[in-house]
């Protein structure tokens, strides 16, 4: 770990597993944190054999999510095994768990007995519904909280079905809410020497975003409801994805825009025009102003041509990009969105970097993710555990390791 990281010298206990607690404790690993990856033994966090894994059986996805942890793998069951998760839980600063509905009880791992161990711990659920709530019971993941949340009923073709995101918006969503969560607990904690139970449910971190499709129908009565609008907008245009002549592009253009658009584009007579006079004859004939635009779009070589002329304009817009095509791409490569990495059993291969961006940290820190049990001499050492008591634990299958 480098030196003097924000978050440096706060150990976290992560009971996470798959994505939205692992997004949690690898932005807190960017930042310097401690942190104690506990996983269940025998097999450990199940995304180690989760996507694209190689001839040696080292899965991207495990390693992307866990990068700059420590793993200890126990019997969560065994009682020797709830002792030294006891042990740690005593002297940590935040405890982070995403399992199912139930199991922290089961395990007497819940908050009400967590606080009684450490009254200066924080600990942070996450889960799909919620710890408190009326379906607090049902377990759920990424797709389900897109559902529930109305994001998917907003996504997709009007005439089509709902259409899931096509990425794991929740898990990540989540995730970062539970991060700056846990960084005003630790906060509130500096200045009152208290910690706190923090509950974040995957549906309310969607549901959060929703800027019009909750406050529109509520104040008219539920006379206007919103619907999906597909590649276009219902309210606004131009708006929405339009086919250059060699990929998509898209177009958002504001009602300050619209005036340098219409030059942009060769057609300064639309200011004129009483069709497109204001944002509601632009809705109304949408249809047609869209075909004007794509029409003066088919008149390039290159999307790139387009791009540059809405850009000098400063119409905002932007090309539809694959994410790998962020490889190499100058915009990700200036911000750091873009990292390549070196893993001992991966090799180098890019991921998505650290979004988060302090001046006074201004170079990522160089992290690998653990394989399984990897720490667990470590760690065990660390809490007061003997040469004789860790080959014991290990004879009696209460800590594992293994090669990847």
């Amino acid at each position: 770990m480098g030196s003097n990281r924000i978050l440096e010298g706060i150990r976290v206990v992560d009971m996470t597993q798959y994505l939205a607690g692992p997004t949690v404790t690898r932005m807190m690993a960017e930042m310097g944190a401690d942190i104690v990856k506990i996983e269940q033994s025998p097999g450990g966090d199940p995304s180690r054999n989760y996507a694209i894994i190689n001839e040696k059986g080292r899965s991207g996805y495990y390693v992307q999510q866990n990068r700059g942890k420590k793993s200890l793998c126990i019997d969560f069951d065994h009682p020797e095994g709830k002792e030294i998760l006891v042990k740690l839980l005593t002297s940590a600063d935040v405890f982070v768990e995403n399992y199912g509905p139930g199991v922290m009880e089961r395990r007497e791992l819940h908050w009400d007995s967590v606080k009684k161990l450490n009254p200066e711990l924080i600990m942070a659920s996450i889960s799909g519904f919620g710890r408190e709530s009326s379906m607090s019971d049902r377990p759920a993941f990424d797709m389900i909280a897109q559902a529930f949340s109305g994001s998917m009923f907003m996504t997709g073709d009007p005439e089509g079905p709902p259409m899931p995101v096509g990425q794991s918006i929740a898990d990540v969503m989540t995730g970062v809410h539970a991060v700056a969560a846990i960084g005003y607990a630790l906060f509130h904690r500096e200045r009152t020497g208290v910690g706190q139970f923090v509950d974040i449910a995957m549906v309310d971190a969607l549901f959060h975003s929703q800027e019009l499709a909750v406050q529109g129908p509520s104040l008219t009565g539920m006379r206007w409801k919103p619907t999906r609008s597909g590649h276009r907008s219902r309210i606004n245009s131009p708006l929405g994805v339009f086919k250059g002549p060699e990929g998509w592009i898209v177009i958002q253009c504001m009602e300050a825009q619209w005036p340098r658009f219409v030059e942009a584009i060769g057609q300064p007579q639309l200011l004129t025009d009483d069709r497109f006079a204001d944002l509601v004859g632009r809705m109304k004939n949408r249809e047609a102003l869209n075909a004007i635009i794509e029409e003066w779009m088919q008149g390039f070589a290159t999307d790139q041509e387009i791009l540059e002329i809405l850009a000098n304009a400063r119409v905002p817009s932007g090309p539809v990009l694959a994410p790998y095509d962020a490889i190499g791409h100058p915009y990700f490569e200036s911000r750091g969105a873009i990292r390549e990495v070196n893993d001992p059993l991966l090799g180098d291969f890019h991921i998505p970097g650290d979004p988060l961006r302090f001046s006074e940290f201004p170079e990522p820190l160089h992290l690998v993710a653990p394989t399984l049990g990897q720490h667990n001499e470590e760690i065990l050492k660390s809490l007061g555990f003997t040469d004789k008591q860790i080959t014991s634990l290990r004879a009696d299958g209460v800590i594992k390791s293994g090669d990847t």
